[in-house]
């Protein structure tokens, strides 16, 4: 049995401003590392959230076929979000509890749709805590931000 891990992070420089995501997905068996696989990209206006959001997003996009994977992210609003708060979003018209509409609805939305064809077990970890997968997806977010910071004069 290979197990399936997509490890995710976003950053930004600035919130908002810009920013990037990054994905590490690998295969396992057991101990063994059998494939990976490195993402990144980013936005020049966004939020932090937007871009942990992402990063999730396009781990789960990325796979072509319905597959068990665990998404293991450092963003407490992400983990909490996808596994609580969106039941009442969409049960209340993409509205919170309060009767305002979702921040981030239209991504909230696209990751409800990536995640429907794949089993996804959700879990966070403590971000910056000297996790290696964790502090790699880090690493890629802040790649896929790097062309859209401002270039510092010579």
């Amino acid at each position: 049995m290979t197990d399936l891990f997509a490890y995710t992070d976003g950053a930004c420089s600035g919130n908002p401003g810009p920013g990037g995501w990054g994905v590490l997905l690998r295969a396992m068996k057991g101990e063994e590392v059998l494939k990976e696989r490195e993402l990144s990209g980013g936005a020049a206006e966004t939020t932090n959230n937007q871009m942990e959001l992402m990063a999730a997003i396009m781990a789960l996009e990325t796979l072509e076929r319905a597959s068990q994977v665990t998404v293991v992210t450092d963003s407490a609003y992400v983990k909490n979000g996808v596994t609580g708060w969106i039941h009442g979003w969409k049960r209340n018209g993409w509205r919170t509890s309060n009767k305002k509409p979702v921040k981030n609805v239209e991504l909230w939305q696209r990751l409800d749709t990536a995640q429907a064809r794949h089993s996804v077990t959700w879990e966070w970890v403590k971000g910056h805590a000297g996790h290696p997968e964790n502090e790699k997806a880090d690493e890629l977010a802040r790649a896929g931000m790097a062309p859209f910071k401002p270039k510092k004069d010579s």
